[in-house]
């Protein structure tokens, strides 16, 4: 079960894979994918990861696409572990990835990890306005009716972790949508100091998506 809330006036659909669904717009956002984080872990320090996140990231991916019939997709940055990574993809999840671009309107926000534009079919941007609503990388206080990703948001229900958005009436935070993604702690300052009192943790994984009070 997913959870709806409304920010700028607008319905949005938090749902428990950690996608962020527009019903509106048809708009499906996720945030940090970081394809390709076991390849740039072996290439940079030599550490060996299984190199199955990618395959089981893009797994996730089509399967929210198709879930809810988006037509478009925004990536809120990060999307790639670093600007090599794309290259360093197998052929297979290349061609894959290209397949579920193909006949929608694909942005590509630029993130920390991936701050360049790479050589893949979608349009690139700093960041993108629809309406109300602002979608970038890292959450700039003040903002209102801002979608944001960056921080890859979890808190602690029952000795779990669960990643989660954070929400209240003038943001949304999204959580990390990639296999091999670490955390934040919501009640970490960095968070704290974005979120107004009364912001709700919403917790994802598993069939629901299901809100508490935000950790501080």
């Amino acid at each position: 079960m997913s959870h709806t809330l409304t920010l700028a006036h607008e319905s949005l659909v938090a749902r428990p894979s950690g996608a962020l669904f527009w019903p509106e717009r048809r708009l499906l956002c996720v945030s940090d994918l970081h394809l390709g984080k076991s390849e740039r872990f072996a290439r940079r320090a030599g550490t060996l990861l299984p190199p199955y996140e990618t395959h089981e990231t893009l797994l996730r991916l089509e399967a929210e696409i198709e879930a809810t019939g988006a037509g478009s997709v925004i990536c809120l940055g990060d999307s790639f572990d670093d600007a090599a990574s794309l290259d360093g993809m197998e052929e297979s999840d290349r061609l894959w990835l290209t397949r579920l671009i193909a006949g929608r309107d694909w942005v590509w926000i630029a993130g920390n990890h991936d701050a360049g534009p790479l050589e893949i079919a979608g349009s690139h941007r700093a960041e993108v306005r629809l309406g109300a609503l602002t979608f970038r990388h890292i959450a700039e206080p003040g903002a209102r009716g801002e979608v944001s990703g960056h921080y890859h948001p979890k808190a602690r229900l029952a000795g779990k972790a669960w990643r989660c958005f954070l929400a209240d009436t003038a943001r949304l935070i999204l959580p990390a949508f990639g296999t091999y993604t670490g955390g934040l702690w919501a009640d970490d300052q960095a968070l704290t100091g974005l979120m107004q009192p009364g912001a709700l943790a919403l917790l994802t994984g598993g069939t629901a998506t299901r809100a508490i009070p935000m950790p501080r």
